[in-house]
């Protein structure tokens, strides 16, 4: 998410098995591959990749760390260093851009942001076609749409987060300006439950576990669906591409293989994603991210079933996502007509991945209009 909200941590054993971020820069990179090409069974130099995410063990972004759970990093010869967000310092996206990881696991939606401060950043691939949130509300709280949020607090995950732009756009679709209610970061998990047990907030805008853990603690409904990719239709006016893998243009440019190993993971993953139940998935996930202090495994799998669809089969932008997402920007005075979509994603590397893999693509992509 787009914050100045979280530090970058590794984490710990046992949740994140791989080799420890300080080994893992790209700065130390073993350098050109031995032949040309790329993929499994490629006479190659191993890549070395930090990649953070924006909350690994959310539902949103198992992706990942499922490549990692499958072996398919280590099958396309890249060592991925994943590490999360943690609350109150800086953002994936912000970490990447500074150049402190080579990847960001997080939201399309920042590439355009970037791009109004003159930073050039591009989606490589593109895992989701919703922002798979709900706008979890207060039993006493009576909203129902955007409309309802005049006067009231609504909770994020920290100012300036992708959750904090949908609610922006909720409210301004329905003639609300953010002049008009109040936000407050709230993060996620047990500290979104709080404030919303407290009464300091109406809602939060948050996505799995958290939603079913709220539902199942019966503390508040789902007001506004923003989960699947039918869901963000209805509210959003088309599919709204949120997950994927953000990289600066210049990084990307110098290490075009380090980039299209970790695409060839990720669209393997989320075949794999595609042809698999919900149980599988979890299944094949660490425990701690099914099964802790607000959700049980099968609550995890429930809430999974219910959301799957969000991921994208083929890891390939959706052809007219870009162009609603901008849309929406704009709508919250975040982006305006100055921006190139075209330099804000490109499906280079996905095409490239599923030829290699011999799958069909079924999402049409978008083209360099979005």
């Amino acid at each position: 998410m787009f914050s100045t909200k979280k530090t970058l941590i590794v984490a710990a054993a046992g949740v994140l098995s791989l080799t420890a971020l300080s080994a893992c820069s790209s700065s130390k990179s073993s350098g050109t591959s031995a032949s040309s090409g790329s993929g499994a069974g490629a006479s190659k130099t191993t890549q070395h990749v930090t990649l953070m995410v924006g909350g690994i063990d959310k539902q949103i972004y198992l992706p990942y760390k499922l490549a990692d759970q499958l072996g398919f990093y280590k099958k396309y010869n890249v060592d991925v260093s994943l590490s999360t967000e943690q609350d109150g310092g800086v953002g994936a996206e912000d970490a990447m851009v500074s150049g402190q990881v080579d990847m960001a696991g997080a939201w399309y939606n920042h590439a355009i942001d970037f791009q109004m401060k003159h930073k050039s950043v591009e989606d490589v691939v593109q895992l989701s076609g919703a922002p798979g949130e709900r706008e979890m509300c207060s039993n006493k709280s009576n909203v129902h749409s955007g409309a309802d949020f005049t006067g009231k607090t609504m909770g994020v995950t920290d100012l300036g987060s992708g959750t904090d732009t949908l609610t922006q756009l909720l409210a301004a679709q329905s003639g609300v300006p953010k002049t008009k209610f109040s936000r407050s970061g709230v993060g996620d998990g047990s500290t979104a439950i709080a404030a919303l047990k407290n009464g300091s907030i109406a809602c939060v805008m948050t996505t799995q576990p958290t939603v079913t853990a709220i539902e199942k603690e019966n503390v508040g409904y789902s007001a506004i669906d923003l989960a699947t990719t039918a869901g963000a239709t209805k509210a959003l006016g088309g599919a709204w591409p949120a997950a994927g893998v953000l990289v600066r243009t210049d990084w990307a440019n110098q290490h075009q293989e380090a980039v299209q190993d970790v695409v060839d993971a990720l669209v393997e993953t989320m075949h794999w994603i595609n042809t698999h139940s919900a149980t599988d998935i979890a299944n094949a996930l660490p425990a701690t991210y099914t099964n802790n202090a607000i959700i049980t495994k099968a609550d995890y799998i429930t809430a999974l079933t219910m959301d799957k669809d969000q991921f994208l089969p083929d890891g390939i932008m959706p052809a007219g996502g870009p162009k609603v997402v901008l849309t929406t920007e704009k709508l919250i005075g975040n982006a305006d007509d100055s921006i190139n979509l075209g330099a804000t994603f490109t499906n280079s590397y996905a095409v490239k991945a599923n030829q290699l893999e011999g799958s069909a693509m079924t999402t049409t992509p978008a083209g360099a209009s979005g």
